[in-house]
């Protein structure tokens, strides 16, 4: 369940001296292009399956459904690694019985849990149109999924809105469709503001969307490519975080440095703050994931992040 809050101004007050109680890591990433970066690939999930995640979700491929990408690559993971995965599954731009087939052949399979999402519109287009014999909008979606088979169903939150709602009043009402459809529990948008995901998880709880909300950690790789990246999604970037990597280049030890510290620091306030479950945005990577393991001490599976 979402963690009882206080208002941000009656927060508790947390100490790097104070144990962390256990925490749940989930990964995402997504299907690589090329035989080097497959390569690459696996190299990094073989380390990250080292810290035992919850699940590992895996974004859409080319072609938005996934079957050309995504699907293969649910499958090869689950036998390579044993975990559980999580596939990505968007309406946008295509019919309601092409993503009903595929999701039949994921339950099939024995994958059980789903990522709903509505999807980006085609490059070039202005805007997102439905497809008239698709599912329209995520909750749609979800809706459809339940009808073929009790998945487990994640949705999407964005604790700073999502940047094509008219109103925050909009896009809450619009998680809460999702979540009325039968959605399982809300993943968050990265937010580099820790005190605007817990007024997030404060502004759910006054809402009554009770399904567990897990916050959204992006550990920064590249900070120019971050930002550009976070322009295009709404995530803010505030001007502290700006400073921090002024000047730094992003392939130095100093940036990583940065970077883990920054990660692992919103972790552990959100961990003490009463979450037991972080979604980590991995990019395929392993090792700014793995430092933040290791920061954030030895919290269950996360000792393994050696």
């Amino acid at each position: 369940m979402i963690p009882t809050a206080q208002e941000t101004t009656r927060r508790a007050a947390w100490s790097y001296d104070a144990p962390l109680p256990s925490v749940r890591l989930s990964i995402e990433c997504f299907p690589p292009r090329g035989e080097r970066a497959a390569a690459r690939f696996w190299r990094n999930l073989g380390r990250l399956a080292s810290v035992e995640p919850v699940f590992l979700s895996v974004t859409c491929g080319a072609g938005g459904t996934g079957r050309e990408g995504t699907f293969p690559l649910v499958q090869e993971i689950r036998r390579r690694f044993g975990l559980e995965v999580a596939a990505h599954l968007t309406c946008a731009g295509h019919s309601r019985a092409e993503v009903d087939d595929l999701a039949r052949a994921y339950w099939r399979s024995g994958v059980r849990h789903l990522v709903a999402l509505r999807g980006d519109p085609p490059d070039g287009a202005a805007r997102y149109e439905p497809r008239p014999d698709g599912y329209a909008y995520a909750a749609d979606l979800v809706a459809g999924l339940r009808r073929i088979a009790d998945f487990e169903i994640s949705v999407a939150g964005y604790p700073e809105t999502h940047p094509e709602a008219p109103s925050p009043a909009f896009d809450l009402d619009n998680l809460r469709r999702k979540v009325d459809a039968g959605a399982s529990r809300i993943i968050g948008q990265y937010c580099f503001d820790t005190e605007k995901v817990l007024r997030f998880r404060d502004t759910l709880q006054r809402a009554g969307i009770r399904v567990p909300f897990v916050p959204g950690i992006m550990p920064i790789h590249d900070f120019a490519r971050i930002k550009r990246f976070s322009r295009r999604c709404g995530a803010s970037v505030p001007l502290w975080l700006e400073r921090m990597f002024c000047g730094v280049p992003a392939d130095s030890p100093l940036h990583a440095m940065i970077a883990a510290s920054i990660a692992a620091e919103q972790c552990r306030r959100l961990v003490a703050e009463g979450f037991d479950h972080l979604h980590i945005y991995a990019l395929n990577r392993a090792s700014l994931t793995l430092a933040v393991c290791r920061l954030l001490g030895g919290a269950g599976a996360l000792s393994a992040a050696a």
